[in-house]
Parts: structure tokens; C-alpha cells; sequence
């Protein structure tokens, strides 16, 4: 159990001082003590010097050598009973500095003070009396205070609504019978008179909520009074509608009785101000928490196994003093309600703690615990102490409340700290096979994930497993083995926490007087679940802390249930730290961000974002490299977690970017047959040497093992070699080269395909590749290269056309018809290209070839020898349907693009001086050279088709005169024709020409728009009349004597104006824009208004800036 607080006597009665201890009160180093007698003894306790006297609270009696104070008679060193054996005495905890005898003649009854108006507050005889707080002299006896049971004192900082100046409020509420009387101190000066307020019934305790609320509890229940408007509210019970009979919390009992009639014993209602606004009643056993607007929280009721006397809080517990004859305080979390510890206290009777007791000044230590003989004071480990031994016990849930509860100045390192215990509690869970609760706890707290996997078997976690709870075979460790790893002192100690921290004997009802009247049954709360998730009855109220029963006999299927859903939580764990991870490293393992520089003014290095992803955060830890293993890690051992569960879900893992280590994954994707995934991952890791040799051995049939039909083949490889970079271009010629001597259409898709690695590739080393291996291939390659991406490189043409021309001389064919689409290929490619070198190639075309013949003609017509090429065709081919077309070619290719909008005849000028190529064929047919004899028949043929484009007087000249004219009529209806089109065309042109005048004249004369408004008019017939009035529409002068001008739109301005206007008509858009938006600034102030009209005038806007701002703005 914990032990948050010792019990140390600071004053004890000697046996012959007949007084008892009535009330205490204490500030600064001063207690105050009331006896019975009326007497007051002031003592100032002394720090302290010696270690407390036991853990748990074993020296509230008081230690039998220890030291007592409290001589009536005024010895202020009182009798010393110390040790003959001890060497020298030990300070005193307290030191009586004096008695004030004549204080009251009664008991005194309570203590109180404000310290901000200097003055000590007393109940005795009913009645509550002012003293000095220094001198302890009376001042006041408030008569109005007769009857009184109880009051409140409190002070508070208010500031002003109006003038917002703070100031000290303090406040003393006393009840008595049926009324509050409320006396108000301002600045330490009293406000006004004294203020009471009626209630409905005796108050028996008064309980400041806020500065401004009291809670006041009485016998029919508890009411929150605010102090400033006088309003009583009821507090009632959750689910209760306010008002209804019996609605009032502390009312009547849990069982729905009234207390009233039952020997006249009726609880008294208790109590205290907790933190965050909250407050606590109680009555009896039952308890409610409010806020500080008297609203009942959904919280459950403390299981106190007694009614408590006395309620007060020491921050950050609860505590509660029970009744004198059990003599113990019982400290309780506020939040979990569970009980911490439990301090042996004789004959107790109640507890004072000093102000603040909910503020990080007081820290929940010294406060005074009293009975009517002696006064102990309280003296609490520190939180770290506190937090460690609940750490040990395993009672992480109270760990975490209170670390949640104190503030962060109050620990060196509360997140840390947190952090750790919520790891703790998941492993915990873990080891009660709480699997999905454990990993969303692992999750929150941020845990490394090495930590994480090494709970698992070495299946999963490889070399960092050391816990064998769940097997490597899949299924789950008995209890006998688990209990056997855990540490041998961990279950002892929950064990024992589960037996000092439960109350089972005592229940709700039993334990109040209704109870022991009407007896009833009902379940007791657990204190002690550190690690519960829910309670169903009472003997599972602490089964998530202590252990589990043993099994002892477990089905291999339900081991098997287990191991796959701890895997499942796992697996679930390590996807959510891998989406964390990628945030700060990519797969090439470099950081996404740099890490953070250290500053000269901090001290401690600054860890990086993901430090907690690392379990080793020393400050030479190098964290780049440290979080590229932990990224490894969690790849790593979630494929393996895929593998054991649902192979499948590990292909989703290693088709996309990972960390996973090669080796691993390789040996359990090969030892499971799942080549594929195998192949993929490889590829994912980069390492494409390693998966093209396996592609090789599947696609080549040379594995041992069966492989799928998908692997075999080259289909694969090249798909494979497809996605390689360019840069790795000498891994793809290596392993390119199976598939293209095994189908080397599908291998060609290499360096074919439409792809962007392929069309990056470096083309002279593929072309030099395909070259060795096959000339075919190479060849394909050139023309993929030049066709479809459009190389122009002369090295690539000229090596085309020489390819070509090796394959015609030295290659085999399988027929004719493969050799004339080869010789059809390279005309082609001669043809549309220029980029390759016409004499080189022209050599090479032997001239007694006749495969080659039509080639050289292509050639020579790229080098501009047109009457070379001609003689190829008419003499060596004897093609004259060629010829024409090699004539038609050149001729259009050669005409001057028409220009004129006039047509032109086709007939060349007759003072040409170049002759034109239908003039050499002619040439060619009629006088050939020797021993070329004149060839009629494509001669007439030539001329009947293109007479009209070759000179008259050199074409008949060429025509002998023996030739029957008869033979040249179609050359003469040719020439007609041609003419008689010429003329005609003329003729057309002039007709349009006269038409378009009319239309321009029409224009002149009235107006463009005269077709659409004939009554306006316009042109040459329009007119304005310009009188004294008129208005230059620039610049709003008179004309007088000046020039004008009219514009298009029937505006007249002065010729000195015409230049402006006619340049802001050309303005541009964004130019007109950006000056109607400065007068747009000008015109937003008033004031500026006259100085826009004027640099509108300027700019010839003052029309448009009427149009944007209003009609107001023009003149």
C-alpha cells in the first residue's frame, strides 16, 4: 500500500493535564491550539529534523522516547522522556511560546482566521468572538451570533467591475439555527452591517464553494447559498428533478428512509473543497461531487467502508478521519476514489488543513491531525517516492491519476514519467492477454517499438524476443509458464496490494445505520483495480491486478486464437508507427527535415521529433541511423506478423516503399514458395540484379522448384527490365539478351515500348548491343528511333542506311518478296530523310545493280542532279510513269508559294531563263543522247498532260518537222485551255472588284450602320450643330474659335484635344484598369473628390468614372 504521508506527535498532553484538545488552527509556523478549559496555547513548530516514525503511520501514538510538549503550567521546554541510551537529545517538533488562560470561559469550540484583516476567529458558548491575531486579546463578541454551530472564513481578490482595481474581500459566514449571518471586510476595513440569510433548517456545516458561494448542510440536505444575491439553490441528486419531494441531496438515506425517528441519530452532513472547482458532500456513507454551481458530476460514490467524521482535502488526496473509536485516516484518490493508504490514528476526533489546502503553495504536506490528547502533523513523501511505490505494487491507473492531477513543476519529468507507466500498465495488459487494449495503449504512450516486439516470441521478434509467453509455434504459454517469467517479486505484490485495499465485509447499506436496521446486501467497490476495464461481480473486482488462475488444460485451437490475435494487435501497432515514421525519413534513409541546431544558451542537447521511436536517447546517440533500425525493425516485424497470419496481407507491404531487411524476407518468401511477392520485393529494395537472376532461372525452366506459369517465359523479365532506369543500362543489356534470343519480338518491347524509360535509354549502346546480337533487330531499333521519336542524329540515319544496304548485299532472304519490301524500306527511308550523307551513300550504290538503281535516283535527286535522276529512270528503269512523278515532285516543290490574292496562271514567264523540268524529260524523249533513240509515244504523252507549263517557243523547237501536226492536237487544246482560264479568272477578279467598291463607297457616303438605322445618318452626310453652348467633351471648354473634331460616336472635342482622347482609346485593358483604380482611391474620401474630376479630365476618363462611381462624379 502506499504511503503517502507519516504520522509524526508534535503535541501530546502530559497524563496529569485534565484539559482535552477541542480545536486546532494553524498558519506559518504557528498552531493554535483550543482546549476544553477555555485556554489557548499558541506553539511554533519546529522543521523537521529526524526521519518520520514509521511508513504507515506506526508512531501515532507517539514515539515512547520521543519528545511531548504540552505543560499547562507554561514550561515552555516541557518534561523531556528521552532514551538513557541516546546520546543527545533531539529537537523538539513543537515549542509552547504561550498560553492564553482567560481566553474563554468555555470550551473552545473552532479556530479560524483572516489573515488579510489580522484577526482570529473563535466559536465558544454559541457564540463566535474576534481576537487579535498577534496579541489574541478580545475585540469582539458578536452578539448576533448566539446559537451558533459552525462558521467559515475566507478571503479573495476581487476586482472591481467598473474600474477593474483588485482588492481583498474576506468574508466570515456563521451559522446559526435557521439563518447564515454574513459579515464582509473590504481592504481590511468592514463593509457595511452584517447580512443574514434563512434557511429552511438547522445549518450543521458551512463550506465555501467560490469566494461568492457557500455550501451549507443541514438535516434535510445540502444548499448552495451565494452570498452576493442571497439565493439558496437546492443540490440534488443526479437524475432528479429539482424541487420534487426528497430531490434534495442527504435527504433521506440510499434506501429511501429518512434518518429522523431512528433513536433522533441523525449523520451530520460533511463537506470539502476539492481541486478544479469540484467539491465533495457527503452524508453518512453516501457521497455526491459538485461543481462549483451546485450541478451534481457523474461520478460514483466513495467506498468508504464508515461513515467518516471529518472530510478535508490535502492536495492533491482526499482525505477522510473516521469516527474516534476506529481511529484511522483514510487517503483516497479524488479520481479513482480507491484507497491509497490507511494510518493507524488513536482515538482521532478531527483534522485541520492549513490554507491554501487546494494550491501548489501548500503541496498536500503538514497537515494536523488531532485527538483530544494529542496533535500529529503529516508529513508526506515526495511525489517521485509516492509515484515509485505505486509503480512497484503495480497500480499504474493511480500512478497515472495522480501524475494527471500534480502539476508539472512539481516533477522533473512528468511526461517522461507518464510515458513510462502507461508502457508499464500495457505490458501489463499484455501479459493478461489483453492484446488490443495493451497496443492502443503502447500507441498512446508513444512506446518504442522495440520495446513493443520484444514481448513477443522469437518467430516475431527474432534476436530481441526474451519473453516466451506466446510460442514460436503458434500457440500460447500456459499460466504457469507465463507466472514463471514474470519477475518473482510481481505477483507477491499484487497480491498484496489486493488484500490491504479491499474491504469486502462492509457494503453500501450495511455499513450505515439503515443498514444495521433493515440489513441488505449489495456489492462492495473495488480500491485496488490498478489495471480493471470493467466489474461484473464481486469476485472479478480485482482480477485485472492479481493473477490469473492457472489453466489447466488448453486446446491447441484456442492457443492458436490467442497467438493470432496478439499478432493482430501487433500488427495494427506497427502500421500506425510506420505512417509515423515515413513522416521523418524516407526509404532512401534521409531525414524529411533537418534535425534541430542546439542554441548557446541551452544546457541539455535538443532531442529531435522522433526521439521517442528510440529507446536509447543518450546524447551521442546518432539519430539518423538509430531511427533507420527502428524503421527496420517495425518493417521487419510486421512482415513477419503478415506471414504467420495472412501471407497474403504481406504483398500490400513490400509492393510499396519499406524498410524491410532483405535476408529476412528473402528466406521466408523463398521457403513458402511465394516467388512473385519475392520478385516484387526485391524490386522494391533495389536490389535487380538478385530478382533478374531468379527471373532467369524461373523464365529458363532451370529451378528445381515448381514455379507458376506467370514466372515462366520471358514474359516477366522483360516486364522487369521495362521499369529499370536508364541508368542502368548495362543491367538491362545483360539480362536483356535471353529474352530477345528466345522471342525476339517481345524482347524488342524493351527498348520499344512507350515508355519513358525506355525512350531514355542511352540509344548508341543499345543500338551497338542489338548490332552483335542481330542486324534485323538494329535495324527495327533505328526506325522506332527515327520514325516514332523523331531523332534527327546523322549518325542514326546514316547508320540506317547503311544497315539497309548490308542486309541487300550479304543477307539471305527467304523469298523475293522479302527483298523487294527491304529494297522498298530503304527507298522509303532515302526519300524522307536528310540527315544522312548523300555522297557517302551514293558510293556505296553500285551503278550496275539494278536493286539499286532506283535508289541512286533518289540519291541524285537529294543532291539536286534532277536530269541524272531522270536518265535512271528512263534509260536503266524505263519507268516513264516515274519519271512524271519524279517530275510532278519537283515541280511543286519548286513553284513560288502563291502570295497574291490573285490567282496566277500556271504558264512560266517567257523570259525564263531556266529551263523546266518537264523541259529535261522532254529533252530526254526526243533528243536522248547516243545510243538512246527519240522515244514518241511518252513524249506526246508529256506534252498532251503538262504542255501548258513548258515555253512554247523551246518546246516546238525541240519537236521536228516531220512530226504530223496532227500528233500534237492534244498539246495545242491544252495551251487553249490554259490561256482561256487565265482571261477568265480576270474577269472574275474585276467583277468582285467593282463590287467591293460599291460597298466601300456606300460606307463613305452614309455609314457603316445605315442597313440597321437608315433614318440616322452617317458618313459624309452627317453633321452636328455646334452653338454657344456646346461643350468641348474633353476638357468642358467653349469652343469659341477653335478647330473641332467629331468623333465616331457623334462626340465633338477641340482638335488640341483629339490627340488625348485618341490615345486613351488605345489604351490597354490593364492600363485603363489600373487608372480607374487610382481614381477609384482618390474618389473614397471626399475630400479628394474635385482633385479625381480633374485627373479624370487629364486622362480622358471623366465619362467611365462616372459610369463606376455614380452620376455624382461627372459634371
Amino acid at each position: 500500500m502506499l504511503s503517502a504521508f507519516t504520522a509524526k506527535p508534535i503535541v501530546e498532553l502530559k497524563p496529569r493535564d485534565k484539559s482535552r484538545i477541542e480545536s486546532i488552527l494553524a498558519y506559518g509556523d504557528r498552531v493554535l491550539v483550543g482546549l476544553s478549559t477555555g485556554a489557548l496555547r499558541i506553539y511554533r513548530v519546529s522543521e523537521e529534523t529526524e526521519p518520520a516514525t514509521g511508513a504507515n503511520g506506526s508512531g501515532a501514538n507517539g514515539d515512547a522516547n520521543g519528545d511531548t510538549n504540552g505543560d499547562t503550567h507554561g514550561d515552555t521546554h516541557g518534561d523531556t522522556h528521552g532514551d538513557a541510551h541516546t546520546a543527545a537529545p533531539r529537537a523538539k517538533p513543537a515549542e509552547l511560546l504561550r498560553e492564553e488562560e482567560r481566553f474563554s470561559r468555555r470550551p473552545v469550540q473552532q479556530l479560524g482566521f483572516l489573515k488579510e484583516t489580522n484577526i482570529l476567529i473563535s466559536l465558544s458558548d454559541n457564540y463566535v468572538s474576534i481576537h487579535d491575531l498577534h496579541t489574541y486579546t478580545l475585540q469582539e463578541k458578536l452578539e448576533k451570533t448566539r446559537g451558533a454551530t459552525t462558521f467559515a472564513a475566507a478571503s479573495n481578490i476581487v476586482k472591481d467591475p467598473t474600474t477593474g482595481i483588485p482588492s481583498i474581500v474576506s468574508r466570515l459566514a456563521v451559522a446559526v439555527k435557521r439563518k447564515i449571518i454574513m459579515w464582509t471586510w473590504q481592504d481590511m476595513e468592514l463593509s457595511g452591517d452584517a447580512t443574514e440569510i434563512a434557511l429552511v433548517a438547522s445549518v450543521k456545516s458551512l463550506t465555501w464553494a467560490t469566494g461568492t458561494r457557500l455550501v451549507a448542510g443541514m438535516d434535510p440536505g445540502f444548499v448552495l447559498v451565494d452570498v452576493e444575491s442571497q439565493e439558496v439553490q437546492d443540490i440534488v441528486r443526479p437524475g432528479v428533478v429539482e424541487g420534487g419531494q426528497g430531490a434534495r441531496f442527504g435527504a433521506v438515506s440510499s434506501s429511501g428512509m429518512g434518518y429522523m425517528g431512528m433513536g433522533s441519530w441523525v449523520p451530520k452532513p460533511l463537506a470539502t473543497r476539492l481541486g478544479e472547482g469540484q467539491l465533495l458532500l457527503a452524508k453518512d456513507v453516501n457521497s455526491l461531487f459538485i461543481d462549483s454551481d451546485g450541478n451534481a458530476l457523474e461520478k460514483r460514490q466513495v467506498p468508504w467502508p464508515f461513515a467518516p467524521e471529518t472530510l478535508a482535502y490535502s492536495y492533491p488526496y482526499m482525505l477522510a478521519l473516521q469516527a474516534p473509536a476506529k481511529g484511522s485516516l483514510e487517503v483516497r484518490n479524488p479520481d479513482t476514489l480507491n484507497l491509497l493508504q490507511n494510518i493507524a490514528l488513536p482515538n482521532a476526533s478531527f483534522l485541520h488543513v492549513p490554507q491554501p489546502n487546494i494550491s501548489l503553495a501548500h503541496q498536500g504536506k503538514g497537515f494536523l491531525v488531532a485527538s483530544d490528547r494529542c496533535i500529529w502533523r503529516m508529513g508526506g513523501q515526495s511525489y517521485e517516492t509516492q509515484l515509485d511505490q505505486l509503480t512497484t505494487s503495480a497500480r499504474y491507473d493511480e500512478a497515472l491519476s495522480l501524475l494527471g492531477m500534480l502539476e508539472d513543476t512539481l516533477l522533473q519529468d512528468k511526461e517522461g514519467r507518464v510515458r513510462e507507466l502507461k508502457m508499464l500498465k500495457a505490458e501489463a495488459l499484455f501479459h493478461d492477454k489483453k492484446w488490443a487494449d495493451a497496443m492502443d495503449l503502447f500507441i498512446d504512450a508513444k512506446a518504442p517499438p522495440e520495446r513493443v516486439i520484444a514481448l513477443y516470441p522469437r518467430a516475431v521478434a527474432g534476436d530481441l524476443s526474451h519473453e516466451e509467453s506466446v510460442r514460436a509455434d503458434g500457440s500460447v504459454g500456459d499460466e504457469d509458464e507465463l507466472e514463471s517469467e514474470r519477475p518473482a517479486d510481481d505477483s507477491d505484490e499484487i497480491k498484496k496490494v489486493s488484500r490491504e485495499s479491499t474491504f469486502n465485509p462492509a457494503t453500501t447499506i450495511g455499513r450505515s445505520m439503515m443498514g444495521r436496521l433493515v440489513g441488505g446486501h449489495k456489492k462492495a467497490d473495488s480500491d485496488a483495480a490498478s489495471i480493471r476495464s470493467s466489474v461484473r461481480d464481486d469476485a472479478a473486482e480485482t482480477a485485472s491486478i492479481r493473477p490469473a488462475k492457472k489453466v489447466t488444460e488448453t486446446t491447441q485451437p484456442d492457443k492458436q486464437v490467442d497467438f493470432n490475435n496478439a499478432l493482430r494487435a501487433l500488427q495494427s501497432y506497427l502500421a500506425q508507427c510506420r505512417v509515423q515514421i515515413k513522416r521523418y525519413i524516407d526509404t532512401d534513409g534521409n531525414l524529411r527535415e533537418p534535425l534541430p541546431e542546439p542554441s548557446d544558451s541551452q544546457q541539455e542537447p535538443i532531442k529531435p521529433p522522433f526521439h521517442y521511436f528510440i529507446q536509447d536517447t543518450s546524447s551521442d546517440v546518432d539519430w539518423v541511423a538509430k531511427l533507420l533500425d527502428v524503421a527496420q525493425l517495425v518493417d521487419t516485424t510486421l512482415f513477419r506478423a503478415y506471414m504467420l497470419t495472412k501471407s497474403t496481407l504481406a504483398g500490400s507491404l513490400f509492393r510499396l516503399p519499406n524498410f524491410c531487411e532483405p535476408d529476412v524476407v528473402q528466406e521466408k518468401l523463398y521457403e513458402t514458395g511465394r516467388y512473385a511477392d519475392l520478385i516484387d520485393f526485391l524490386h522494391g529494395k533495389k536490389l535487380h540484379r538478385q530478382a533478374l537472376e531468379l527471373l532467369s532461372k524461373f523464365g529458363k525452366n532451370e529451378a528445381d522448384e515448381e514455379v507458376a506459369p506467370a514466372l515462366q517465359g520471358p514474359q516477366r523479365t522483360v516486364g522487369y527490365l521495362q521499369q529499370l532506369p536508364p541508368e542502368m543500362i548495362d543491367l538491362i543489356l545483360e539480362f536483356a539478351e535471353w529474352p530477345l534470343r528466345t522471342d525476339p519480338g517481345l524482347g524488342m518491347d524493351v527498348f520499344l515500348a512507350d515508355t519513358q524509360n525506355a525512350e531514355e535509354l542511352p540509344r548508341h549502346q543499345v543500338l551497338e548491343f542489338l548490332e552483335k546480337l542481330d542486324l534485323k533487330l538494329a535495324v527495327k531499333y533505328l526506325e522506332h528511333v527515327i520514325e516514332e521519336l523523331n531523332d534527327l542524329t546523322p549518325d542514326f540515319h546514316q547508320k540506317l542506311v547503311d544497315l539497309f544496304l548490308e542486309r541487300l548485299r550479304t543477307g539471305t532472304f527467304e523469298s523475293d518478296e522479302e527483298k523487294r519490301l527491304w529494297r522498298e524500306r530503304l527507298q522509303t527511308f532515302l526519300k524522307t530523310s536528310g540527315n544522312y550523307n548523300n555522297y557517302r551513300v551514293f558510293k556505296q550504290l553500285s551503278p550496275d545493280d539494278p536493286d539499286f538503281f532506283e535508289s541512286r535516283a533518289i540519291v541524285l535527286s537529294k543532291m539536286g542532279q534532277h536530269k541524272q535522276a531522270l536518265q535512271i529512270y528512263v534509260f536503266q528503269l524505263k519507268d516513264y510513269s516515274k519519271a512524271e512523278e519524279y517530275c510532278n515532285a519537283i515541280f511543286l516543290s519548286t513553284s513560288t508559294p502563291i502570295t497574291s490574292p490573285h490567282p496566277q496562271s500556271d504558264k512560266p514567264s517567257q523570259d525564263s531563263t531556266e529551263p523546266s523540268i518537264y523541259h529535261t524529260l522532254l529533252s530526254l524523249y526526243l533528243a536522248p543522247p547516243p545510243p538512246h533513240a527519240p522515244n514518241w509515244p511518252p513524249a506526246l504523252d508529256l506534252l498532251s498532260k503538262h504542255g501548258a507549263r513548258l515555253p512554247a517557243s523551246t518546246t516546238l523547237d525541240l519537236v521536228p518537222a516531220s512530226l504530223p501536226v496532227r500528233d500534237l492536237e492534244s498539246y495545242f487544246k491544252g495551251r487553249i485551255r490554259a490561256a482561256n482560264s487565265v482571261l477568265n479568272e480576270e474577269r472574275i477578279v474585276a467583277r468582285l472588284r467593282g463590287v467591293e467598291k460599291v460597298g466601300v463607297e456606300m460606307s463613305l457616303l452614309l455609314g457603316e450602320g445605315y442597313e440597321k438605322e437608315p433614318h440616322r445618318p452617317g458618313g459624309l452626310n452627317r453633321r452636328v450643330v455646334v452653338d454657344e453652348d456646346r461643350h468641348c467633351a474633353v476638357c468642358h471648354k467653349r469652343f469659341g474659335g477653335s478647330a473641332i473634331r467629331v468623333w465616331p460616336d457623334g462626340s465633338v472635342g477641340a482638335v488640341r484635344e483629339a490627340k488625348s482622347k485618341i490615345e486613351q482609346q488605345e489604351l490597354e485593358p490593364e492600363a485603363l484598369r489600373t487608372k480607374v483604380k487610382t481614381l477609384g482611391k482618390l474618389v473614397q474620401s471626399r475630400k479628394d473628390v474635385q482633385r479625381a474630376r480633374s485627373q479624370a479630365r487629364s486622362w480622358m476618363l471623366l465619362e467611365r468614372l462616372g459610369a463606376v462611381f455614380g452620376e455624382a462624379f461627372t459634371f
